[in-house]
């Protein structure tokens, strides 16, 4: 495991190398959610390394070791921003002609952009749990919240109404919606729990991309689609969600239904992590699909 910082534009991008790059495998770079995570919570997606692929993690600029940016504001933390970071840091580690691309969760949606612009040395496109569309998002967690008991939707809709979040009947009430479909793995393991200690330190990004909590998005991606942009994906694609994911099936479908190479795994167990909640077949799964696709 190596570590190191990509210059950027006057900031620096941290990233962790499991794995040799000069293996002859392709490696594979991992993009964290958000906007706003960082690493720490998909980590375990390194073990794909124990396949000689070698596996790049990294904060994306505003988070963790990256550069922090709580001065910036929704004019900064743009699409293109990370878009850019994303090419400069393969460009630092010399892989900009031969790459996989995972994206969990935003990062997939910042995969999705990626891909749609065709780069030359995209190989191959995982796309995990993540939605085509924030309009989709936010209807199908209207549908997930009117599954949940009737106390928990009170207290959550009463707080918004009232501007109370911070109330602990609130905060508590959300524990239920992420514990039903964004971690199903309760207590959630520490490396989860160290990207959500993080942002409770630093939720700027978070606060002005997305908004408070994941059902509710407020912030600066509201309105974000690429629905009918995804057809220009020429990577291979994998699509994974899981049965109890935030990220519904009616989230992901127009990737599904657009993109000209693609295919669809559904974790039956897991919800929005499946990396953490079926660890093993996930690193099975994602694995077979990069070996397929290898040079």
């Amino acid at each position: 495991m190596t570590e190191g910082f990509a210059p950027f534009n006057g900031m620096q991008t941290w990233y962790r190398i499991t794995g040799d790059l000069a293996s002859a495998k392709t490696p594979l770079v991992v993009a964290h959610g958000g906007p706003g995570c960082t690493h720490d919570y998909v980590l375990s997606i390194a073990k794909i390394a124990q396949f000689d692929r070698p596996v790049i993690h990294y904060d994306q600029v505003g988070n963790g070791k990256s550069t922090r940016l709580k001065d910036k504001g929704p004019d900064f933390f743009t699409v293109d921003l990370f878009l850019d970071e994303l090419n400069n840091l393969v460009d630092h580690l010399g892989i900009a002609d031969n790459y996989f691309l995972l994206g969990q969760s935003w990062g997939g949606m910042l995969g999705a952009e990626h891909g749609i612009r065709q780069p030359a040395g995209l190989k191959g496109l995982v796309l995990s749990n993540s939605p085509a569309s924030m309009e989709l998002w936010a209807s199908e967690a209207k549908v997930l919240r009117a599954k949940l008991p009737a106390e928990v939707r009170d207290a959550l809709d009463r707080h918004e109404a009232n501007g109370t979040m911070d109330d602990p009947e609130y905060v508590a009430a959300a524990d239920k919606f992420y514990a039903e479909h964004v971690c199903r793995v309760v207590p959630n393991p520490p490396e989860v729990v160290a990207t959500f200690e993080c942002m409770q330190e630093d939720n700027h990004v978070y606060l002005t991309m997305n908004g408070p909590y994941e059902y509710y998005c407020v912030g600066t991606l509201k309105d974000w689609t690429v629905v009918d942009q995804v057809h220009k994906i020429t990577a291979p694609t994998l699509l994974v969600s899981g049965r109890y994911d935030e990220a519904t099936p009616a989230t992901v479908q127009p990737f599904f239904d657009n993109i000209p190479d693609v295919q669809w795994e559904i974790f039956e167990e897991s919800s929005h992590m499946p990396f953490v909640e079926e660890p093993d077949r996930y690193i099975q799964v994602v694995e077979e699909f990069l070996a397929a696709h290898d040079n």
